[in-house]
């Protein structure tokens, strides 16, 4: 990363909505909103076109939904951050299956919204408190469920400090891929986020120390 501000694209198609949010995001030195969309299908031309660092992109738009625009979106090297008002396990799974780099509800602070934005910007993934809540209910099994090989792979290049992309490199893996997996290591090791994920996997003898 550079010291350049982050170029960010808002994709929102409630106006009051998507002027708070660049509103907000121009008062932030360290970003720079160079686009704003009113759909999914303006999303994806204005990425195109304009090349941003980020998209943070609502998910239920006209047009084309936020998922469908992720898709096209992801492939030219630009990160995509959801924010919603929806939380259902079905639409953050297609998001994150989609190639979004986090997934973020409306009802999160400004401090958040920022820090996240800068997050996703460096390939991390980014999850809304509700939502890894949610993912780890949902995916937590009654008793510690061993991680396979292939999570253990992953964890193992976490380990190393590497990004979610450095990571599919190693492996030969989708990005989306390494995401799906760290969701259910997260889940697996009751833990919310990459760092945790690691320190638990030592302390349970699932990786070596270095």
């Amino acid at each position: 990363m550079t010291d350049s501000p982050l170029r960010v694209i808002v994709a929102d198609d409630h106006t009051v909505m998507r002027s708070g949010l660049v509103a907000l995001l121009t008062a932030e030195p360290a970003i720079t909103v160079v686009g704003e969309a009113g759909n999914g299908r303006e999303a994806v031309e204005l990425a195109g076109r304009l090349a941003p660092d980020l998209v943070l992109l609502d998910l239920r738009m006209p047009v084309m939904d936020g998922v469908a625009a992720t898709a096209e979106i992801v492939p030219s090297g630009t990160r995509v951050l959801i924010l919603t008002t929806y939380d259902t396990d079905a639409e953050i799974e297609r998001a994150v299956e989609a190639g979004a780099m986090g997934y973020l509800l409306k009802d999160t602070t400004r401090e958040q919204l920022v820090a996240a934005i800068h997050a996703a910007a460096r390939g991390e993934t980014v999850l809304a408190p509700r939502v890894a809540e949610r993912l780890v209910a949902r995916m937590r099994r009654p008793a510690q469920i061993p991680l396979t090989p292939r999570e253990i792979d992953v964890l193992t290049a976490v380990a190393d400090g590497l990004s979610n992309a450095d990571i599919g490199r190693r492996l030969v893996i989708a990005e989306a891929t390494v995401k799906t997996h760290l969701l259910r290591i997260f889940a697996k090791l009751d833990v919310g986020d990459r760092t945790r994920a690691v320190v638990v996997a030592l302390e349970r003898g699932l990786l070596r120390r270095s």
